[in-house]
């Protein structure tokens, strides 16, 4: 913490050139808005980052698996009762499919309570009507409505309120009882098209539910970890001005963004001189660095050493976001330049982002097939290069909404146009995000040689 401190502050960041900021006209209104954030309270509480970091060990040391997942970017609209319990509903499933396939402990992060903002590649676009606007930016930068592209500073303060009422309702379903096992919520396997997979996925979660109610039987389910879960919030630290209002110094351990569990940073605002790496360096969160094909092993050797000079297990998580049909060229290269180091980090996959494609008429959407091939590849380039796959990172939603092409529920292109609701990304609906889990299970008992408790 002394070296760290002597030439770190929470606002050190401003004097680095920094990328994909919004313009604020009112630096007024920004500077009181700014001033009422870090005058509350904050979001999380800075033991649970540490029981995070200590989860994120086991993760780096190959005991558990990291299940990372949420909206692209959240949307204030969603910020309400049914689609909060989807988002728990889908990441508890999907762990537990894990977790009873590949007897392996999950690590639960929920990209939620915070990942509202979104990089862009441009920061204006041009309308049908050929008026030049904001790019929408996020909900707690400007609006999706063409009318309300102007960054609001206001929104900064609509962002931490919908943050504490999402986390605030996500622990009153974990206390109340939503998470435990026995009362587990239910599974909707009818969008599954294919019957032999209905009845695969029918007959795995028959048994899962089967053997539970035999612990019960014979009260060997009397323990707490079977009544409730740990789930940590995430988000992009992409607004450093927010992010640094919300950084406190804990007395004999250092600063804590307690925005949030983990922030990462993304692929766009990674560059070693600039703001993001200089803030993120000094906070004592667990992190996370997205690891695009533009990373060079040069400037990844630089970045974990940075991040995490103390190599400390469960502080930094390396997540790879190549394309199903680059991991093979690039992922043997950056797991070479992280040994060199002796750097310690946990291996995730995002296996959306390099995989996005858009239709004939423009929409954008992923194929599931291409996602899983991306898993599945980064899975077996870490068994070859003595390396283990330590998580998964999706951009998923607990709804049946058509965004994604592909997996058991047949969506093809032209079923796109039914339930298209993001603003942003295309994310997995409910029964693709199933589909991941499943083929995630497989893998870790392939690569573990546990034998699992799925026959297939």
């Amino acid at each position: 913490v002394e070296s760290v401190m002597a030439d770190w502050t929470p606002s050190s960041w401003q004097q680095k050139e920094i990328f994909q900021q919004p313009e604020y006209k009112d630096q007024d209104t920004l500077k009181e808005v700014l001033t009422k954030v870090s005058a509350l309270p904050p979001i999380v509480h800075y033991q649970e980052v540490d029981a995070l970091k200590k989860e994120l060990a086991k993760a780096c040391r190959g005991e558990s698996f990291l299940l990372q997942g949420g909206d692209c970017a959240e949307r204030f609209q969603d910020c309400n009762k049914d689609a909060l319990e989807a988002k728990f509903k889908i990441l508890l499933q999907m762990s537990m499919i894990i977790i009873w396939g590949s007897q392996v402990p999950v690590v639960r992060i929920a990209r939620m309570a915070g990942q509202f903002a979104k990089p862009r590649s441009s920061s204006t676009e041009v309308l049908p009507d050929g008026r030049t606007v904001c790019s929408y930016k996020g909900d707690n930068v400007n609006g999706f409505s063409p009318d309300e592209r102007e960054p609001d500073p206001n929104r900064l303060l609509l962002a931490y309120l919908h943050s504490v009422a999402s986390l605030n309702y996500l622990r009153g379903m974990i206390a109340g009882g939503v998470a435990d096992l026995h009362s587990a919520p239910s599974w909707s396997l009818e969008h599954v098209l294919e019957e032999e997979t209905r009845k695969e996925y029918t007959h795995i979660i028959s048994k899962m539910m089967e053997g539970l109610r035999f612990l019960h039987v014979i009260e060997a389910d009397t323990s707490s970890s079977f009544k409730s879960v740990s789930i940590y919030t995430s988000h992009e630290g992409l607004l450093l001005n927010y992010e640094e209002a919300l950084t406190e110094l804990v007395a004999n351990k250092g600063y804590y963004n307690l925005s949030a569990h983990f922030l990462w940073i993304g692929d766009r605002t990674r560059q070693i001189d600039g703001a993001h790496i200089e803030y993120f360096r000094g906070i004592r969160n667990p992190i996370g660095v997205k690891c695009g094909p533009s990373m060079t092993e040069s400037d990844l050797e630089r970045l974990v050493q940075i991040l995490n000079p103390d190599k400390e297990e469960g502080k930094l998580t390396l997540i790879t976001r190549y394309g199903a049909g680059r991991v093979a060229e690039l992922l043997p290269k950056h797991i070479g330049a992280v040994k060199r180091t002796g750097v310690p980090v946990v291996w995730c996959c995002d296996p959306c982002h390099g995989n996005t494609i858009s239709t004939e008429n423009g929409t954008k959407t992923r194929h599931l097939d291409s996602m899983i091939e991306e898993i599945v590849k980064t899975f077996d380039v870490h068994r070859q290069c003595g390396t283990h796959l330590g998580g998964v990172h999706l951009e998923l939603t607990g709804e049946n909404v058509t965004e994604c092409i592909g997996g058991s529920t047949g969506l093809t292109p032209v079923n796109l146009g039914e339930r298209y609701e993001t603003f942003c990304d295309p994310r997995l609906n409910y029964t693709q995000s199933l589909d991941v889990a499943f083929q995630v299970s497989k893998k870790l008992t392939e690569d573990r040689g546990t034998g699992g408790n799925f026959t297939f």
